[in-house]
């Protein structure tokens, strides 16, 4: 009798029924979740307009705010008062003639007591609070940085875990942590507080962005893969956009962070009702479970037929060591897996790079910043039902290769286009980051088929790693504008465009069966293109 594979069960439990689509449903609550907090330092960190602190003088008493700022302010030749700097003594002669500012810059010093700032659009965020502007902006970008060298840890954490002792406890666990670490940094009393939980935090979400997907994928069949993948990545995009509505609608960053933890209470409630991965029980033994599971799917979707008896299932482990005795290594050890995670890992660094790159530049673009928060989320709903089609249609590998060197070029062509032009700008940022999104939809889709059962999470959680390190910098890149003011922008386009171009080395994974083992990765390369007589590298599902 030809070996069972894991793709097979599906004939007999329904692979795509009512028992998937609620276990989707559900896992998707807390996808909603992630971008809330990947995305909140566009909010939480905001910078208001603000100029130095100037302390009161009887000079000043009959002379209006206004005036008072005139004498005390240095401006820039376009009239904007500086944020940074003030005269270190009143120049009263600028009341008779505020054109003539003052040569000298002997006179000119830093603040000196503190910052005044606009609280018209924020009423108070982490810069405002700590003042972390001037001399300590970059400690306000480093949150961000910091959240995602969380997030970074993380992946390599709950990527090895999840493979050790399953999804589903693990999720579970990174999501009581996102509540507890979330609701801590709402409460941070110092700026040293703030950046220790917010990187808990990110330690936390990094479980939720890593197991979701997998789990979901594990157990769908092979033609409605692409549409699940695609479905639990339209709710980041809602997310995105509900991010939107309630930064608009909550002006106070500690209040704003309970606001974006507090729906994980939701998910945790709702995750008791999913199952642990068959496939992963099967793949460590645990065939009583996985059988039972297996049957309850089947129930559901009205397969009372299912006769597939435990012994069978056992005989699927056979040849396969338990997840746990494989580690972050075993993807380099044999020489399909170490050029599949070498090329891998260069195109997650190209897109969450690009990506954050993208996200974190509301203002640069002549729009409002919660409208064009909410438009970026709303492109990025078209831009995974058109790469839905396109990756069933040219395939992953195409899909992922011109997606992101699109994003890339977008980015430089808004380094040309004239600053005047918002309009165009906006058009041109905003199809960017439609590519950006369709570059991340299918490097999510694309990985989970790139590497085999007992690797998987293993897979995902050294490319989430390398992925989490690109998040990390892109924030940090836009102090290189104090170095030339269109660097940070030259780095993101070179850096989608060279690891775009890296996606054509990747093996294509349309329409070819999940692999299980090792052997099953090494064989389907070494063979080429698939033969009858070879059933591991056919799918046995299609139509």
């Amino acid at each position: 009798m030809e070996e069972m594979k894991f793709e097979d069960l599906f004939l007999e439990i329904g692979g795509f029924g009512r028992f998937q689509i609620l276990v989707l449903f559900i896992l998707c609550l807390p996808r909603i979740n992630l971008p809330m907090h990947f995305l909140l330092h566009n909010f939480l960190a905001a910078t208001p307009p603000h100029h130095c602190a100037i302390p009161p003088q009887e000079a000043f008493e009959n002379l209006t705010a206004e005036e008072v700022l005139l004498i005390s302010i240095p401006r820039d030749p376009d009239g904007i008062f500086r944020s940074c700097e003030m005269f270190s003594q009143p120049q009263f002669q600028l009341l008779l003639n505020s054109s003539l500012q003052p040569e000298n810059s002997s006179i000119i010093q830093h603040c000196q007591h503190g910052w005044l700032y606009d609280h018209s659009q924020f009423t108070s965020t982490t810069a405002t609070q700590w003042d972390l502007v001037c001399e300590q902006r970059g400690l306000n970008q480093a949150t961000a940085t910091f959240f995602f060298i969380g997030v970074t840890i993380g992946a390599v954490i709950f990527g090895y875990l999840s493979d050790r002792f399953g999804r589903k406890a693990m999720l579970q666990l990174s999501l009581v942590c996102s509540v507890v670490f979330g609701m801590l940094s709402a409460a941070s009393v110092s700026y040293s507080m703030l950046a220790i939980t917010r990187t808990l935090t990110g330690v936390a979400l990094s479980g939720v962005s890593l197991i979701v997907l997998p789990l979901g994928m594990e157990w769908v069949d092979i033609q409605h893969r692409t549409f699940s993948g695609i479905l639990t990545s339209i709710f980041w995009s809602i997310g995105n956009m509900l991010l939107a509505m309630v930064a608009y609608l909550v002006r106070e960053w500690h209040w704003l962070l309970v606001a974006v933890t507090g729906p994980c209470l939701l998910s945790i409630v709702c995750l008791w009702w999913v199952p642990e991965s068959a496939r992963w029980l099967i793949a460590n033994g645990q065939v009583k479970q996985a059988h039972r599971n297996l049957l309850r799917c089947a129930r559901m979707n009205g397969r009372k037929d299912f006769t597939v008896s435990p012994e069978a299932l056992r005989k699927m482990v056979t040849d396969k060591k338990p997840g746990g005795s494989y580690s972050y290594i075993s993807l380099f050890r044999t020489p399909v897996l170490r050029k599949i995670s070498l090329c891998s890992g260069a195109v997650w660094f190209g897109v969450a790079f690009s990506y954050y790159g993208m996200s974190m530049n509301l203002t640069g673009f002549g729009l409002n910043m919660y409208l064009s928060q909410f438009v970026f989320g709303v492109i990025e709903i078209p831009a995974k039902i058109i790469m839905y089609v396109l990756v069933n249609r040219v395939g992953r590998r195409q899909s992922q290769a011109w997606s992101l060197i699109l994003t890339g070029l977008c980015i430089g062509a808004n380094i040309i286009i004239p600053k005047p032009f918002t309009s165009l700008r906006s058009a041109v940022a905003i199809m960017g980051k439609g590519f950006s999104e369709s570059a991340f939809t299918t490097v999510f889709l694309y990985t989970s088929e790139l590497y085999p059962t007992i690797l998987r999470q293993n897979g995902m959680g050294y490319t989430s790693f390398v992925a989490r390190l690109g998040g990390a910098l892109a924030p940090l890149v836009f102090l290189l504008d104090e170095v030339w003011r269109s660097l940070p922008e030259v780095t993101y386009c070179g850096v989608a465009v060279c690891c775009g171009s890296v996606a054509f080395l990747l093996p294509e994974t349309l329409n070819v069966c999940l692999p299980e083992g090792i052997e099953d990765v090494e064989k389907t390369q070494v063979k080429g293109p698939p033969q009858i007589s070879a059933p591991e590298s056919m799918p046995p599902l299609l139509k």
